[in-house]
């Protein structure tokens, strides 16, 4: 199975420029936790299965309060975390994307995905 939090948004405080951690800025953040297929058919109650209320907490928790010079600390850091809290996920994928980019040029965003398993 696969579980997916898609484009949640948060204000943190991340990036190399100083006015990045100080005014902070819009980060959106998709995560997909994949767990093993074989278990799906006998889940009947929450706790049989990852809550991803308590997903979106430990994200929230990293993006909104922690600061990090690179979006890769950020990502490390909640992959970390959710695979010590959730023991049935077995891989997960994040992808943080930054849509004001301080960078003299044009482009839509810059995005980070990185991928860990057990």
């Amino acid at each position: 199975m696969k579980i997916i939090l898609k484009e949640m948004v948060f204000y943190g405080y991340h990036g190399v420029q100083d006015a990045e951690r100080i005014l902070g800025q819009r980060f959106i953040v998709t995560i997909t936790l994949s767990t093993d297929d074989a278990r799906d058919r006998f889940i009947h109650k929450l706790e049989e299965t990852v809550d991803y209320t308590k997903v979106y907490d430990v994200i929230k928790n990293i993006m909104e309060i922690d600061k990090h010079l690179l979006l890769e600390n950020c990502a490390n850091k909640i992959l970390d975390n959710l695979l010590a809290r959730f023991e049935l996920v077995e891989e997960a994928t994040i992808s943080i994307r930054k849509p004001s980019v301080p960078i003299q040029g044009q482009l839509s965003f810059s995005e980070i995905e990185m991928t860990r398993g057990r």
